[in-house]
């Protein structure tokens, strides 16, 4: 599409540059190799690196964890993988003085690449990745009602919930409650048959636990098999994820992270510092294996795991699920309840730990203990972020700052490459900021001008804004100015608010805008984000305002591009 005789867009891919390229067919495995053999730039890694150490210290009272391993990569190549902290630094926590007793120096365990970390509710995923297993051999129905596998479940009104409720969180039923306070199994059984739900069926989003500890329930009813046993069976063994598992031997026990000083009245039981057995204590108390929680896993393996989904269910020669199947686990269910989007285990488009590597397809989950996995389809990247962050306990850390930094950061990585010549305008990615690019004032008045350039967004949607306004008054009051985006496989889109927010797929479109007949008319862009998480930003390229008289401003002169007023924009050449 030519812009002004100046500038074309071709149908272009992504945007971002493509990794190394692989083999029609192929399903690329793991190595580890550069950035720049997975696509990725290499000074962002970096920063991802010396970002996620400063949560060692006070973050902003207490560390964020004791220690992280991080993993990254694209395509086939782990271009990250680092050991940051302590795997083990705490014996106790004194809740007199608010600090961690540690060990003597010579008993405390440096984190390292392969040590194992409880995974919490990471361990959803791989219940989830179970039954839609069991779907693909028709012994498990999305739409069947969980009590036609288990009548029992029918108490209370569960009668009407589904399969798909409890992948999605949609069930009704809350959040947990303390199965470990019943003595023995069969009555931790019946506190979830009595359960009643808190809402209807399918009219409300709530997460909880229950749903995975009762989809388990379905899974070793339909197969006979425990799911520590599925589990080896169906995931681990097939795949090679030799540090995945329940209930890690005792030998695992110098190679795993901490977690906490679980006393009450943080923690439903006393049980001191737990190192090598299950932190969650229903969990714990259904015998290290549960739905809900329970697995222990390495990045590595874990990175394996999320290479496999983006190969559509494939490592190697080795397949586990359909492409069909993994599509179910990337697309939305819950469209219906807008901010909580979700596959079938998986979240989907979560700005508060996915940062700006989310999109409407990227998928992931995180995990009380600090663990966290994100899969972005779109550029083909995947993120690993292990901590021990509840060690020495659980009220030293709040929100999900390193996992946002973390993801932030290999979002960066991506490069999206100009359009033409060298660089484009980029609006960077600051939280709370206002970045303003302004053209110098142009005079319009013979009528019949037109803006023309390429535009690239991804911001958080509704929350963070790009705007196209004008002024007349040198700048005393300014308007938007309507525009439309178009690209070459999609209709024109129209923009009467002069704005654009949100997801634009992450591809260049060109811009057009008509502008008033004035003698003195200043056009800007203005981004502005909030004080809470951001997209990957805006780019703006070929600028270039005519007339039918002729050329108004080009901003691949460098004559007219020095005439431009940049406020929080830099050229960027990726």
């Amino acid at each position: 599409m030519a812009l002004g005789g100046a500038l074309a867009l071709a149908p272009l891919p992504a945007g971002p540059a493509a990794a190394a390229p692989a083999p029609a067919g192929h399903h690329p495995t793991l190595r580890k190799g550069s950035a720049a053999r997975a696509g990725l730039l290499g000074s962002h890694l970096h920063r991802l690196v010396s970002d996620a150490q400063a949560f060692l210290g006070p973050s902003p009272t207490h560390p964020w964890y004791a220690g992280a391993v991080l993993l990254a990569g694209r395509g086939g190549t782990v271009a990250l993988h680092r050991a940051i902290g302590m795997a083990v630094r705490y014996r106790a926590y004194d809740e007199k003085t608010g600090t961690g007793v540690e060990f003597p120096a010579d008993e405390q365990i440096p984190m390292a690449e392969d040590t194992v970390f409880d995974l919490a509710s990471v361990s959803k995923l791989f219940t989830s990745l179970l039954a839609v297993q069991q779907m693909e051999r028709g012994k498990l129905r999305l739409e069947a009602t969980v009590a036609s596998y288990l009548p029992d479940f029918a108490r209370a009104g569960k009668q009407d919930i589904t399969v798909r409720q409890l992948l999605t969180h949609t069930s009704g039923l809350r959040a947990w409650i303390p199965l470990y306070s019943a003595p023995t199994y069969e009555e931790k059984l019946q506190l979830v048959w009595d359960e009643k739900p808190v809402s209807a069926p399918g009219t409300a989003y709530l997460y909880s636990d229950l749903n995975l500890i009762s989809l388990q329930l379905v899974l070793e009813r339909i197969t006979g098999r425990t799911l520590d046993a599925l589990l080896r069976d169906e995931i681990t063994e097939p795949l090679g994820l030799r540090r995945t598992r329940y209930n890690p031997p005792a030998s695992w026990r110098p190679e795993i992270a901490a977690t906490e000083d679980a006393r009450p009245p943080w923690s439903g039981l006393d049980r001191g510092l737990v190192w090598g057995q299950v932190h969650d204590e229903n969990a714990f108390s259904l015998g290290g294996v549960a739905g809900h929680a329970g697995v222990f896993s390495d990045a590595w393996d874990l990175a394996v795991l999320g290479r496999t989904l983006l190969n559509g269910g494939v490592y190697g020669r080795t397949r586990v699920m359909a492409p069909e199947s993994v599509e179910l686990m990337f697309t939305d269910f819950n469209t219906a309840f807008p901010g909580d989007e979700h596959g079938l285990g998986f979240e989907l488009y979560q700005h508060w730990y996915m940062g700006a590597m989310a999109t409407p397809r990227s998928a992931g989950h995180t995990g009380f203990t600090g663990t966290s996995l994100v899969l972005d389809p779109t550029t083909d990247s995947f993120l690993v972020l292990l901590g021990n962050s509840v060690h020495p306990v659980r009220s030293w850390r709040s929100g999900s700052a390193p996992r946002v930094a973390a993801a932030n950061h290999l979002a960066r990585a991506v490069p999206v490459r100009p359009v033409r010549g060298r660089t484009a305008w980029f609006s960077g990615m600051a939280v709370s900021a206002v970045a303003t690019l302004t053209l110098p004032a142009l005079d319009t008045s013979s009528g019949g001008a037109r803006l023309r350039c390429a535009l690239w967004w991804d911001t958080e949607p509704k929350a963070d804004a790009l705007v196209l306004e004008a002024t007349t008054d040198g700048g005393a009051a300014w308007r938007p100015v309507p525009f439309t985006t178009s690209r070459p496989d999609e209709e024109p889109r129209q923009h009467p608010s002069g704005s654009v927010t949100g997801w634009s797929g992450r591809v260049w479109h060109l811009l057009t805008a008509g502008l008033p007949a004035e003698r003195g008319l200043t056009l800007r862009w203005r981004y502005a984000t909030d004080q809470r998480y951001v997209g990957r930003g805006c780019y703006v390229d070929g600028l270039r305002v005519t007339t039918a008289d002729g050329v108004l401003f080009d901003g691949t002169r460098p004559a007219d591009a020095s005439r431009v007023e940049a406020v929080g924009w830099t050229p960027s050449a990726d």
